[in-house]
Parts: C-alpha cells; structure tokens; sequence
C-alpha cells in the first residue's frame, strides 16, 4: 500500500489549465482516468488527508505509485481524451456501466446491394441501420412478420440468396408475398432499395404518412369495384397498426429523445435509458456501476454519455436528450453530444409535462433495477469476501489473494502436452487474462515436470517485463533469464509475452498473483514453489489442490490442509480449480482433433482447402491419389505440373496409415473413398464401426 505523498507533485508542477490525468499503479498499469478543468485544483483533492477521502478513493490512491496528466486546449477535448483513454486502458477504478444484458437491435443492412432486415447484437457496423434496442428478440421477429405484408424487404441470409439466384426459385416468403424476391428479379436492385428506405422510414417514426396513403388506394381499388385489392390493402393497413400498437404514444409525433435516469446509494448506481423515437418508446435498456470515489449525479450522467453516444453518429444521437441532472460544466458536454450528431443537441432537465411524467417512469424503473441488482448480489458479494478471507486465514496469508492464478497440465497418454492458466479477481474469473501453453522441454508424460516448466515461463516473462519497466534497481536480479521467444497458438494468435510497448495498456504476462494455485498434491506443489525460488521471486503464495480428498497442499509441509467441506474458501479453491481443468482440456482437444485432421497434403505448400478437395473427390481416397501418376494428377483442373509433382513427393515421403481391422473377422478394412491419411481409423466392431481401445484420457491418462 503506497503513501500518496510519496508520489505527490511538487508544488508549482501541476498547471492551472484543462487536461486530462491517469493514476498507474506499482506495474505502470494505468488504474484511473480522470478530467479536470483545471488539473491543478483537482489533483489537489488527491492528495488530502486519507481519513477524510471515500473509502474508494482511499483505496485508489493508495494503490496508485505515480500520477500523470496531459495538458489540453479545450474542455471538449480533455472528454474526448478521458473516453479515448478509458476505452483503450480499461481503468480499474473508473467509472463502468455494466449492460445487464446484450441487446437486439433491429437492423437494415443499407450498405448491401440488396437490403436485409435482420436481428443483430453487439458492435454497431457502418453502413447499417438500427432500430431499438429490444428488450427481447422476439419482440423484434414479431414487428418484422407484421411490416413485410406491407414492406416485403429481404431477410434471408446471403448463402439462401444465392442458393435462390443459382436455382431461380425464391424462398417460402418469396411465395407467400412476405419477400418481393430480388433474388430472382422480381424486383430490381433501386426498387427494393426503396422498400428498405421506406421500412426505415416507418421504422423512424413516419407511420402516419403511410397509413393515409394506403387508406387512399384501398378506397380507390373499391370504387374500381378489385375488392380483392382493397381486402388486401385493409389486411395491409391492419398490420402496420399492430405494429404501431406494440409501442405506446407516450410524446407528441415526432419527438426523438432519450430519457436518461440514475437511482443510487453510496456504493453503486443504476442507470435506465428510455429510447423514444417518432413520439413512441422505441427501446429500453440498463446498466449497473460502483461508485468508485464520492461522485455527483451529473458526474454519473456524464459518464452515462460517454458510454451511451462514444461510438455513435448521425441520428444515432437524438436531437434532444433528457437527463435527472446536468454535468458541471454542461457546456463542453453538449458540444460534444452536437459533435457527434453533426446538428444541434438540447442537453436539459424536464421540468414539466409529458416528458417531466415519463422521466418519473424512467426514474423508477432505475430504481427498481438497482434493489433487484442490490438483492442478486449483495449474497455474492459477502460470499466472495468470506470465501477470500477463508483462503487467507487457512493458507496464513497477511490479506486476501485478490488476485489467484491456477495452473492444470492435460495430456492424452503423454501426447499433446498443454497447460493452462486461468485467472480470478475479486473471486470472479478474468476471462481475458485466461493463457495456454504448449509444453516444449521435453516429450512425454510427466506432470511434475510440465508444471515446473510452466511457472518458470510464465514468471520469467513477468520478471523480463518488471525489469523493462525499470521496476528494480540497478544490479538487482541481474542473471533473470531473458524473455523467450512469443509463443504462437494454434490460431496464429501471439500467447502470453507481456513485452509490448504499450505503456500502460493490459498486458500478457505482466501482474503477479497473490496466490498460485495447482491442479496436484506435494509434487505439483513442490515442483510450482522450486520454479519461483530459481527465479528469486519469494512473494507470491503457492497451494495445491488434490482431487481425490479436496486437500490442500502448502510447500514443504507433509500434512494437507484440510478445509470443511462446507467451507467457501474451499468451494472458491475448487471453482479456480476446475475452471483452469476445463481450459486445458478444451485446449488439448484442439490440439488432439487437429492432429487427427492432419494430412500429408498439408504440408504442401500453397495447396488450400478447396484443391485438398478436389483431389480427394477426383481419386476417392489418399490411397488411390497416392499410387496415382503425375501426369494424372496434373488432370485435376487446379493443379499444375510443378504442384502435382510436389503432391507426389510430399506422399512418397508420408507413411501411410495403419490399416483398419474387423475385430469379429480379422479382415483387414479397405480404406473409405475420401478417408485422409494421418486420421487413426483404430480397429473395427462386428458392426464396422470403430472401436476405441483403452479409452485413453486427456488428463491423467484414464478417460474421465
């Protein structure tokens, strides 16, 4: 725990101007952004008498060893600069609202030839239209089943377009008049390009419009005497105000606003988002944060903000946004909301009227969803805390392991040797911190082994990071190995150096734990404890959890620990633990299912997918395609002389695969027409089918 005055400013340092600050801890990772309009008097409030500071901001200071600061020209910039640095150093004490769920949007793909209408989550794409956000995926399925009587815009996928375009049959919704099926040209490109525009058009609030004018063509097929139109046309008419009903009139046509309100208590708050669109509640959606440090409503809606519009442009940001309170100043924050809209947008507290009684509704739904949170996690929380404190006592650690790290190994008999990493914060697992490794100092079966291996990799490169950073002083751990050569995945993926000149943004590799953890008994234990004193490193606890009686091991000691079984330290032990199983067995099944795939055809160079398989489909089999000539090789179309000949040579120098043989009969198995050398057909059943002798395991060596 660092003193704050150890790493004050001194006086006369900080300026008296708009900027930007970042709080990095003892690792020079970055723990909390912040802006100020002026940096001096707001970094003062730092570095205050620690009694008096909220209890977060106290432990954020205290975690924090260095502060820094970026001086700006404007306010709006340092907004701009403080969203940039929070997205892009994922601070640990900031200000962070977490979606309670992930939320469909409506979408029109205008940046297709041919518009789609479809379902879509996640990150918004260019190009596209959105329409919500929907509390359910259905909810949007149901208004599209209504819109495309009227507004028959393409939804199927691009494989069924082209399946329709290659066989000149549209699909079922194409028959039944719910698509105008451009896939066979029912429709040109620009007139369905113009059902999309007017599906968007009513999407956006312009219903009204519509409806007259359909009521007009309905009135006219009748006088005409096409009652068959005009039935239609009703039908028609019929479904838009469905459609329209499924979201309740709630301000005058035309408005498009978001309600924004906040309901809190000291330690967290929540946020409701009304999204209203053409007078109508077109979306809903939530988050839910801790207050970091003693923040104010505006300071909380600014964050809001900034999450809600950062990625956003255009239309996407309302003309009018309606908030509990306003940030201080309000100024810079409006100018940036009309930046990103590219027009002019009104900022404002409702003080009256429909929007002041559907902010009340708003502001109650935001409450409701911060008891609900409070009661799903104040059980969670205390658990956690418990189980940590657990740990700590039982393991006679000096404070709670907030950070932990297990190691697993997993192998199939020896084969495939890997091991994984997870990590756990807070009690909860850290996903993205997750590493794999493949073991490479030697082959074979030999868990003691690969453990000591894999923390010595792993805390050397925490060492060779530490180092870089200038965390040590001069001559001290001078004989640390140097960082190894990055390890590549089976994906082509970078795993685990940590040695990036990002200065301040996550890194591989770069945190040490409070507490290691190993899937074994004493020898795992041993082997974890050995590697971190050949590294010098005599600061991090080490455990080990024994599957068989749930015992937990400490270095050096030749009696387990033994926790109660209703223990929730021990229940947190055992969640880390299979958690870091899970991983290394999903990792070495890859490996294993990939090894199985492979054929000598791989290791030709420039041969892809698509002429692997023309040639297995030209000669039946490996077999077949192995006795084969050049030249008949060469008539494969794709393949020239100089690639057949490269063919030939790479299965000259393959072994070809063990033949397969009927356990009932002893016959020996022909080779299936498109069967890859290099898969183990293994022996066969009296049905035929293949038999698995000794289902080996991927773990230990026995099947689990």
């Amino acid at each position: 725990m660092a003193d704050p005055s150890s790493y004050r400013p001194k006086p006369g340092e900080i300026p008296d101007t708009p900027g930007v600050y970042r709080f990095r801890d003892e690792h020079r990772r970055v723990i909390y952004v912040g802006k100020a309009k002026s940096l001096r008097q707001r970094l003062a409030n730092y570095f205050q008498d620690l009694a008096g500071m909220h209890p977060r901001t106290r432990t954020m200071v205290t975690t924090a060893a260095s502060v820094e600061w970026t001086v700006v020209s404007t306010e709006v910039e340092a907004l701009q600069l403080e969203y940039s640095w929070i997205k892009e150093y994922d601070p640990r004490f900031n200000v962070k609202y977490r979606d309670d769920k992930s939320y469909p949007y409506l979408a029109v793909t205008m940046n297709e030839e041919y518009p789609r209408v479809q379902v879509m989550r996640g990150h918004k794409k260019k190009g596209v239209r959105y329409f919500g956000p929907y509390g359910h995926a259905w909810a949007i399925r149901d208004t599209v089943d209504l819109l495309l009587r009227v507004f028959p815009v393409r939804t199927c996928s691009a494989g069924v377009f082209k399946n329709a375009a290659r066989t000149g049959r549209p699909c079922l919704l194409g028959y039944i008049g719910k698509c105008s099926a451009p896939c066979v040209d029912r429709v040109s490109a620009e007139e369905h390009r113009e059902l999309a525009d007017e599906f968007c058009d009513f999407m956006t609030g312009r219903t009204n419009a519509y409806i007259r004018r359909l009521e007009k063509q309905m009135g006219e097929a009748a006088e005409e005497m096409e009652y068959e139109r005009a039935a239609r046309l009703r039908d028609d008419i019929g479904a838009l105000r469905k459609a329209m009903e499924k979201s309740a009139v709630v301000l005058a046509d035309a408005t498009d606003a978001d309600l924004i309100a906040v309901a809190e208590d000291e330690l967290e708050a929540a946020v409701q988002i009304f999204h209203v669109r053409g007078g109508r509640v077109r979306g809903q959606r939530g988050w839910v944060t801790d207050k970091v440090e003693e923040i104010t409503t505006g300071a909380l809606v600014e964050h809001a903000l900034q999450q809600l519009y950062g990625e956003e442009t255009g239309d996407a940001v309302p003309k009018e946004v309606l908030v509990p309170a306003l940030p201080e100043p309000v100024e810079p924050v409006q100018e940036w909301l009309t930046g990103r809209r590219g027009s002019n947008v009104s900022l404002r507290v409702p003080q009256r009227g429909d929007k002041k009684a559907l902010m009340e509704t708003v502001q109650r739904n935001a409450q409701q969803s911060l008891v609900l949170h409070k009661t799903k996690r104040a059980s969670d929380l205390t658990t956690r805390s418990r189980a940590l404190e657990e740990i700590a006592d039982a393991l006679d650690l000096d404070s709670a392991p907030l950070r932990i790290e297990c190691y697993d190994i997993s192998h199939l008999q020896g084969d495939d040797v890997v091991a994984s990493m997870v990590v756990f914060e807070d009690g909860l697992a850290r996903k993205s911190e997750y590493r794999r490794f493949q073991i490479k100092g030697f082959a074979g079966q030999d868990d003691v082994r690969s453990m000591h291996e894999v923390i010595t990799r792993r805390f050397r490169r925490y060492l060779a990071e530490k180092e870089k950073t200038g965390e040590w002083t001069d001559g001290e751990n001078a004989d640390t190995p140097e960082a190894e050569t990055p390890e590549i995945d089976s994906n082509g993926e970078i795993v685990g150096t940590g040695l990036t000149e990002d200065d301040g943004r996550p890194k591989k590799f770069a945190y040490p734990p409070q507490l290691v953890v190993v899937d074994g008994g004493a020898p795992q234990v041993a082997a974890a404890r050995r590697a971190l004193d050949e590294l010098g490193i005599d600061d991090i606890a080490v455990c080990g959890l024994a599957k068989r009686l749930e015992e937990v091991w400490l270095p050096g000691d030749d009696d387990p620990v033994v926790l109660p079984r209703t223990s929730e330290g021990l229940y947190l032990l055992q969640r880390v633990r299979d958690e870091a199983h899970r991983f290394a067995i999903t990792y070495q099944r890859a490996k294993r299912a990939k090894r199985f795939r492979s054929s000598p055809l791989d290791d030709v160079p420039g041969l892809g997918d698509t002429r692997k398989q023309a040639l297995l489909k030209h000669f039946g089999s490996l077999k077949k395609l192995r006795s084969a000539t050049i030249d008949q090789i060469c008539e494969v179309p794709g393949i020239g002389r100089k690639t057949a000949e490269t063919i030939a040579a790479a299965l000259a120098q393959a072994a070809p695969a063990a033949p397969a043989v009927n356990t009932a009969t002893g016959e020996i198995m022909e080779e299936e027409p498109g069967t890859e050398a290099g898969s183990e057909p293994g022996t066969m059943g009296s049905s035929g089918e293949p038999v698995t002798m000794g289902a080996p395991d991927e773990r230990r060596g026995q099947e689990t």
